[in-house]
């Protein structure tokens, strides 16, 4: 396989079968040249759990301290005094009826996340089979149904993101830009690795971080050292 110039400098920079510290990794990452366009920084983490057992599912949300440097759109079903504080807010769209009756028959999804007040999921429950698959079904565990739309309108439009194993154990998370600094991209990181710790299920057992790898867009995945990760935030 003939590489580019640019992936040449890049495979020549990393060593596949070395485990590095998070700090290293980021800023190895940033060092390596890029496309022309500003790259997403992935993480995944492979968990010591079997999703396939209803208590040993890892799922939730957080807000990185430094967003994901993604414009995000927000759509909210509420109606009266809540319509007003969501558009207030920032929400992109807000409404009822009329906003599901465009999903349903216009097949209009010109949104990336999706919040309702609890006696607006009427409403959003004949929505689920457009929006179950898409991952962008209100969920009252991930703050998506609630009343308070001021708060959950913030912290969507501030970089909250949400997380979910796979069956494969493996959880997907975009940190950020890699435009980001390597303080911000370390401390997203960071923060999302300590959710994922503090969300382990009882019924894990074993190794719970097995594997953590760091990636950009179109870049190299470099394998992160969990045993780094967690000295440092018990430092």
């Amino acid at each position: 396989m003939a590489y580019s110039k640019r992936m040449k400098t890049v495979v020549a920079a990393v060593d596949p079968g070395r485990s590095y510290a998070l700090q290293e990794a980021v800023e190895l990452l940033k060092s390596v040249p890029g496309p022309k366009f500003d790259e997403s920084v992935d993480l995944a983490v492979n968990l010591g759990v079997d999703p396939k057992h209803a208590d040993q599912m890892v799922r939730g949300g957080i807000v990185l301290p430094h967003g994901t440097g993604k414009t995000v759109r927000v759509l909210v079903f509420a109606k009266g005094e809540k319509e007003k504080e969501a558009r207030d807010a920032g929400a992109d769209h807000v409404g009822g009826d009329e906003l599901a009756k465009k999903i349903q028959e216009e097949g209009w999804l010109d949104f990336d996340r999706v919040i309702a007040t609890p006696d607006m999921m009427g409403v959003v429950g004949r929505l689920g089979r457009v929006l179950g698959p898409r991952g962008l079904m209100p969920n009252p565990k991930l703050g998506t149904v609630t009343m308070d739309v001021v708060r959950a309108v913030t912290e969507q439009k501030g970089g909250k993101v949400e997380y979910r194993v796979e069956k494969a154990g493996v959880v997907h998370v975009s940190i950020g830009k890699k435009s980001f600094s390597v303080e911000q991209l370390v401390e997203n990181a960071s923060a999302l690795i300590d959710a994922l710790i503090r969300a382990k299920p009882a019924a894990s057992k074993g190794t719970y971080l097995k594997k953590i790898t760091i990636s950009t867009t179109m870049g190299p995945g470099l394998r992160v050292d969990p045993a780094s990760v967690e000295v440092a935030k018990a430092a």
